[in-house]
């Protein structure tokens, strides 16, 4: 049997602990890095006109949020923290340890749910200064590490 690694334990526990939402898990191998992105949908009954970050408004009926955290080498691989709810850093080839990738995937769980939420809340609130945004807190996520299997799970050779 082929050894565990970083990648197959995220696929594998991604799909079984959030199986409800849209998930794509992107190995780029260039730059060293892993993107969990995320999609969460809402209606937006009476189609108000809303701003994205971006300026970009939109009335459309049924409003998509996108987002993603990514896994990096922090010695290897390049990346905009801008363009990400988290960038988490893991050992190299070395990889990360597998209570540290559970408790990603655990805590991104209860961020995508109340993300949720939130945008529900958000597309219900009819006033002018009304705001969605998702949180990633890193103080919670290193709680959420909880001290059981901490074997390391290597960065995938290809």
């Amino acid at each position: 049997m082929a050894k565990e690694t970083m990648i197959t334990y995220l696929d594998k526990y991604l799909n079984k602990k959030i199986p409800d939402y849209e998930l794509a898990l992107d190995w780029d191998t260039r730059n060293h890095s892993f993107e969990i992105a995320f999609r969460i949908y809402g209606e937006n009954k009476e189609q108000i006109e809303i701003d994205d970050v971006d300026g970009v408004a939109s009335e459309e009926e049924i409003i998509e949020f996108e987002d993603a955290i990514v896994l990096v080498d922090p010695t290897k691989s390049d990346y905009d923290t801008e363009n990400y709810l988290a960038v988490i850093p893991y050992e190299g080839k070395k990889g990360m340890k597998k209570n540290e990738l559970t408790a990603v995937v655990d805590y991104l769980k209860d961020v995508i749910e109340e993300g949720q939420s939130d945008l529900l809340d958000f597309l219900a609130d009819d006033s002018e200064d009304a705001v969605f945004e998702m949180n990633w807190d890193d103080a919670v996520f290193k709680a959420t590490i909880k001290p059981t299997d901490s074997s390391y799970l290597p960065y995938p050779s290809y």
